[in-house]
């Protein structure tokens, strides 16, 4: 029972971790602000502008 709890905390925070909720948890923790919708655009727009603004060569 406590092997498959552990289990289950491991893929939660896997989950977590994907989806990107890991990341805006700790980036809210950063700037010391709490969840909005705005501050959820702010941070899916500038990581995606880091992760795809800059172009590729060939």
């Amino acid at each position: 029972m406590k092997m498959l709890r552990h289990l289950l905390g491991f893929l939660r925070v896997l989950l977590l971790e994907l989806s990107d909720q890991g990341a805006y948890r700790r980036y809210l923790e950063r700037r010391c602000q709490s969840h909005s919708t705005q501050e959820w655009q702010r941070f899916t727009d500038s990581r995606y502008r880091r992760k795809y603004g800059n172009a590729k060569c060939c």
